[in-house]
């Protein structure tokens, strides 16, 4: 079988479409980078669907924690510390058990035990958390000149909030927040240590490498494969975030705009 063809056939497995049996023996180079890249469809989902949502109610959550209304102030900062305080992994099993015991009493649960949502959900909330801090800290820090500026012109309210300071928020979190996106995209390997199932056996790029490693006996080819990619998919992720980065800045001198800093989080 060419190389092509272990492509048009095993491509996009992950989401059912082609070949539906897993090869069995003499494993090819071929096979295992197409498998494998197949199953980071998954992980590519996970982060990008977890991190558009989490950033909505990272502002809100950043928001209500700056907020002088404890109603509002009380609950985002209880939600934030019980996130940021306790494993992602627990997360995962907390959340697949709650679910399960929902989906008892209520068969409309029964999604929320697959990992296409209840594990999304818990990288929703993992990430709100993570995100909220980052931006209440830069809520912070912009400058009373600013807010003072924004008074003078007769802004308040929305308006303010709007033009002003979420703008300089954002353009004071987006080094913080790049780095919590690398760390969402690399945490989304451990939705295959979770309880959560995967979606018909097609599970992620995690799930194929295992697969592999069981099978040949050898994790020095599949793992490093694993890798690759998603060293590719950070650099994708530094790069898109450096350009919103520099957009974000784009009204400063240059001496003055924010340098965008890789920082490999090794653990939280």
């Amino acid at each position: 079988m060419s190389c092509l063809q272990t492509i048009h056939d095993y491509g996009l497995r992950s989401l059912g479409i082609g070949e539906r049996l897993l090869p069995k023996n003499d494993f090819t180079l071929c096979e295992q980078f197409t498998l494998i890249g197949s199953g980071m469809i998954w992980n590519v989902y996970f982060g990008i669907m977890a991190l558009a949502t989490g950033f909505l109610f990272a502002t809100a959550l950043a928001v209500g924690k700056a907020s002088q209304n404890k109603w509002l102030r009380k609950p985002s900062e209880w939600f934030i510390f019980l996130f940021r305080g306790s494993p992602l992994f627990i997360q995962f099993f907390f959340a697949y058990f709650f679910f399960l015991s929902l989906k008892k009493s209520y068969p409309m649960f029964d999604a929320f035990t697959s990992a296409w949502l209840g594990a999304l959900i818990v990288l929703f909330l993992n990430t709100a958390a993570y995100s909220g801090e980052i931006f209440y800290g830069a809520l912070r820090s912009i400058p009373k000149g600013d807010i003072e500026a924004a008074d003078a012109y007769g802004m308040s309210g929305w308006a303010r909030f709007r033009r002003i300071v979420w703008p300089t928020m954002l353009r004071l979190a987006w080094p913080a927040y790049t780095n919590e996106a690398i760390f969402l995209f690399h945490a989304t390997t451990l939705v295959f240590f979770s309880a959560f199932p995967a979606w018909q056996q097609r599970g992620d790029a995690l799930y194929y490498a295992s697969y592999f490693a069981d099978k040949t006996f050898n994790p020095f080819v599949p793992y490093p494969i694993l890798a690759f990619y998603f060293i590719l998919l950070t650099l994708v992720i530094v790069w898109g975030f450096g350009m919103i980065n520099k957009r974000l800045n784009r009204h400063l001198p240059a001496a003055r705009q924010t340098k965008m800093r890789f920082r490999l989080n090794l653990a939280r």
